[in-house]
C-alpha cells in the first residue's frame, strides 16, 4: 500500500514538474510589424485607441509621436509608453497594451495554396498546412522548416507537424525526393 502511494506521489510530482517546466519555457510574445494593438492610457481617452505597429516597428501615438516597440513584450511596450508620457505630458501615467490582431504567418513550398494567412492562437504547423489547402503530392511531411517571427535572416529550424506557430513565422514545406 505504501509503495503504491509513493509511486502515485512520484508520478504526480513528475507531471507537475513537467507542466511547470513547459510553462517556464514558453517564449514571451514580442510585438512586431503588422500587429494591431489597443492602447489604453488610464484617465486619458484622447490618448487611447487602436494602433498598428508600423513597418519600422513603431506606434504612432497622439501627443508623444512615434514610439519604438518592435521586439518588446507587451509589458516592456507599456513601460516605454509610460516613460514617454511621463516626459512632461502626464504625471504618473498608467498604460495598458493588448494585441487585437497578430501579424500574419506565411507558408510556402509544397502546399496547395501558399501565401499569407491570419494567425490564430494555438495554431500548429499542421493547422497552417490545412489552411493552405493541404500538402501537394510531392510534399515531404517530415521535412518542414520554420523561420521564427519574420526574421528573414534568422535560422531555419526543422520542426514536426505539432510545432506551435507564432505570428510572423515563415513555414516552408520541402519537396520529397524518391
Amino acid at each position: 500500500m505504501a509503495r503504491h502511494l509513493f509511486r502515485s506521489l512520484l508520478i504526480l510530482l513528475l507531471l507537475a514538474g513537467w507542466s511547470i517546466g513547459a510553462t517556464a519555457g514558453e517564449a514571451v510574445y514580442q510585438l512586431g510589424s503588422g500587429d494591431r494593438v489597443r492602447v489604453t492610457v488610464f484617465g486619458e481617452p484622447d490618448l487611447s485607441g487602436e494602433f498598428e505597429v508600423g513597418v519600422d516597428g513603431t506606434l504612432a501615438m497622439p501627443l508623444v509621436g512615434e514610439i519604438r516597440v518592435m521586439g518588446q513584450s507587451l509589458r516592456e511596450a507599456e513601460r516605454t509608453l509610460e516613460g514617454r508620457l511621463a516626459q512632461g505630458y502626464l504625471k504618473q501615467p498608467r498604460a495598458s497594451i493588448d494585441v487585437l490582431n497578430y501579424r500574419p504567418f506565411y507558408i510556402l513550398g509544397e502546399v496547395k495554396i501558399p501565401g499569407k494567412y491570419p494567425f490564430e492562437t494555438g495554431m500548429t504547423v499542421l493547422t497552417a498546412v490545412t489552411l493552405a489547402g493541404g500538402f501537394t503530392y510531392r510534399a515531404d511531411e517530415k521535412d518542414i522548416d520554420v523561420v521564427r517571427g519574420g526574421n528573414k535572416d534568422g535560422p531555419m529550424k526543422k520542426v514536426p507537424l505539432d510545432t506551435v506557430v507564432q505570428p510572423g513565422d515563415t513555414i516552408r514545406v520541402n519537396e520529397r525526393f524518391f
